[in-house]
């Protein structure tokens, strides 16, 4: 509509800024997701349920929505244990990983 139906880069990027989504094509559920995994639980492990209720989201949509994406890109990993933020979603943060993921990011 403000483009007078014109998609340009700069208009699909501005529309991307009011959706609050970044570089990364990251919204702000992910990030709460990560931050939460990060700051709450000491990177993960930590299972969905616990992570549901902690960010006031339904575990299905954690699931279906959220996870297959930030799984795919590298930043999350699914455990027997539990969900675990890798040293990818650390940096993003601009935080450093622990030291034992450090050394098992090999894994991912």
């Amino acid at each position: 509509m403000r483009a007078a139906g014109t998609i340009t880069l700069e208009v699909a990027r501005a529309a991307l800024k009011l959706l609050e989504v970044d570089e990364h094509g990251f919204d702000e559920i992910d990030r709460k997701l990560l931050r939460t995994i990060i700051d709450k639980f000491g990177g993960g492990p930590v299972g969905l349920n616990t992570i549901a209720a902690a960010i006031s989201e339904e575990k299905d949509a954690i699931e279906e929505i959220y996870e297959p994406f930030l799984l795919q890109i590298g930043f999350l990993d699914r455990t027997p244990r539990g969900r675990v933020a890798t040293p990818a979603a650390y940096g993003y943060f601009g935080l450093a990983a622990p030291a034992d993921q450090r050394r098992d990011s090999r894994l991912w």
